[in-house]
């Protein structure tokens, strides 16, 4: 199965440098790393602690075996979004290290052996998508980690009789698309790879173990068949786009947006050379073509459902770029064994990692202004200053998680404000307020204490916040309201 030997020095530094930059995703994740769309994963995370059950209980229009996952181990370590970020850094490190190791087993050549599995690290490690969002506290660590680990799995079980490999890739594959259904398109390719070779019972096997990571949202199904249904399917389908009036147009620029991007333009050139060398090469041994094949499909079938999301967004991509990093790997060590003549690796990989790493600094350049946890932290300290334990908050996600505030029913989840056309049955049964009835609330003075970061929106213009609390403060260009007028 394998060409090179991993005991041997080599393979040693190869760890060595994959630590390295997995390092240097880990401090990124203590210090700069942040999304606004991670403070809900968090809160629900901390609700599921608390004991409250996700679609039951409040709004997650999300699998919710990452928020699981979460829960758990900060019921072991406590709630904190460092502890979510190292996790995340830690299994997106393990994402690089399952890509370099396969080319480093799969490629020929010696010489260039090690220059080709170095790439593959640097292609997904400094891709600027994967550094940036790939240590945050989303589901995007998670399924890097098990979408890789399900295909390396699922081309190792080629070589291997029984059931027990395939029921591992099926398992690793459920992981990735029940902590986040945009990945789900890898557990069809895989299963028909897996079929192909007429192992129906390596293929049952793959089914058998995919169903596992679903376990809890059957469970939730079982428990609420229509909340389950609207937050996985239903508010994804009508609801995400309306506060997209352009989304079709801004769908567009997303899928050309990869002309702007050096990082993306390098791994597209590189990856497209790599099947070439593939289909033309005579040195590969007998099925290698078929896993890079597979990968090269993964690709296009995670890329492809990334792409068909309304909206979407170039964030999504970075699910694809283990894939793409490999075969790109393989264009790098095609180029380099056939014209790269008396030429020594090394200088081309410096050259080539000096070019990700200059993309990567540019991408931490460009977030330089951007929000940290450190500015939501200060805000949150306000909040806990200004309002008491028990009493009724408005905030968004993360100063609820931060503040261990239990947020009132229907305030979970910021976005479903939006939804405006269900009847006061359906709402209440999906724990969602819409706009018209947050803004019936604030004017009852229904909230002691107001937070919000979304100052310059036409909604929270319309509540005219400053006439109806006596004290406010900006913090981190996040306004926190306190003190009502009429309490």
């Amino acid at each position: 199965m394998c060409t090179a030997d991993r005991g041997r020095g080599p393979y040693l530094w190869l760890c060595g440098f994959v630590a390295l930059l997995g390092a240097a995703l880990l401090v990124y994740s203590q210090t700069l790393a942040f999304t606004w769309d991670e403070g809900f994963h968090l809160l629900a995370a901390q609700l599921i602690g608390a004991g409250k059950k996700p679609y039951l209980d409040f709004c997650f229009p999300q699998a919710p075996l990452n928020a699981y996952w979460t829960a758990a181990w900060m019921r072991i370590f406590g709630e904190s979004w460092r502890l979510a970020h190292a996790l995340a850094a830690l299994l997106t490190t393990g994402a690089m290290l399952l890509a370099a190791d396969f080319v480093y087993t799969r490629l020929p050549v010696s010489r260039w052996r090690m220059a080709a599995a170095f790439s593959a690290a640097l292609l997904t490690g400094l891709n600027s998508a994967v550094f940036e969002h790939g240590a945050v506290g989303q589901a995007y660590g998670i399924c890097l980690f098990a979408t890789v680990a399900a295909f390396r799995v699922a081309v190792a079980a080629k070589y291997h009789d029984g059931a027990g490999l395939p029921a591992l890739a099926g398992f690793l594959a459920g992981v990735a698309a029940a902590s986040t259904l945009l990945s789900a398109a890898a557990m069809p390719v895989l299963l028909v790879w897996i079929a192909l070779r007429k192992r129906w019972k390596k293929a049952a096997a793959f089914l058998a173990g995919a169903l596992v990571p679903f376990l809890p949202t059957l469970w939730l199904f079982a428990r609420g068949p229509r909340q389950t249904l609207f937050n996985l399917f239903e508010y994804h389908l009508r609801y995400r786009i309306v506060n997209w009036p352009d989304a079709t147009q801004h769908d567009f620029e997303v899928l050309i947006s990869w002309l702007d991007s050096g990082h993306a333009l390098l791994l597209i050139l590189l990856a497209a050379a790599g099947l070439l060398f593939v289909r033309a090469g005579i040195e590969w041994r007998e099925g290698v073509r078929s896993e890079f094949t597979l990968c090269g499909c993964l690709a296009l079938a995670i890329g492809a459902e990334v792409s068909s999301t309304h909206p979407t967004f170039p964030r999504y991509y970075l699910l694809v770029v283990p894939f793409v990093a490999v075969l790109a790997a393989v264009g790098f060590y095609g180029i380099g064994t056939r014209v790269g003549g008396s030429v020594r690796p090394l200088w081309p990989t410096l050259a080539f990692g000096l070019l990700m790493a200059f993309g990567c600094a540019k991408m931490l350049y460009d977030r330089r202004d951007v929000y940290t946890w450190r500015d939501i932290e200060q805000v949150a300290r306000k909040v806990r200053e200004v309002t008491p334990a028990q009493a009724p908050l408005w905030a968004d996600e993360s100063i609820y998680f931060l503040t261990r505030h239990t947020p009132p029913s229907g305030m979970e989840f910021g976005y479903s404000h939006t939804i405006g056309d269900l009847t006061p049955q359906r709402a209440a049964q999906l724990h969602i307020l819409s706009e018209s009835e947050v803004k019936r609330l604030v004017e009852a003075g229904a909230y002691a204490t107001i937070e919000t970061c979304d100052l310059d929106t036409d909604f929270i213009d319309s509540l005219e916040l400053p006439k109806l609390y006596r004290q406010t403060a900006e913090i981190s260009d996040c306004g926190v309201y306190w003190d009502k007028v009429h309490p």
